[in-house]
């Protein structure tokens, strides 16, 4: 299972599922039940899944926009936040 898992597409993977396969693989590497060449694999397969997350995140970042004097403007994640006391 963990083979069929890993060997996915991560093209094929949603972001959940990305990051899901993402914090198993650290949870495995952090509990040193991986040899070497399993820890290399899973490092390099980690890499590639936060990369795809990151991508993810960034481009749903660009598509969140604010209307401002009815036009559209890029969101600014720190107006989310509002005043502060």
């Amino acid at each position: 299972m963990a083979e069929s898992a890993s060997s996915t597409s991560i093209d094929d993977l949603n972001f959940e599922q990305a990051l899901e396969q993402l914090d198993k693989l650290v949870r495995r590497m952090e509990s040193g039940e991986l040899g070497l060449e399993e820890s290399i694999a899973a490092y390099r397969r980690g890499a590639q899944l936060a990369l795809y997350c990151q991508g993810k995140l960034a481009a749903a970042e660009q598509q969140i926009q604010k209307l401002d004097d009815e036009v559209l403007k890029n969101f600014a994640p720190d107006e989310m936040r509002g005043p502060t006391s």
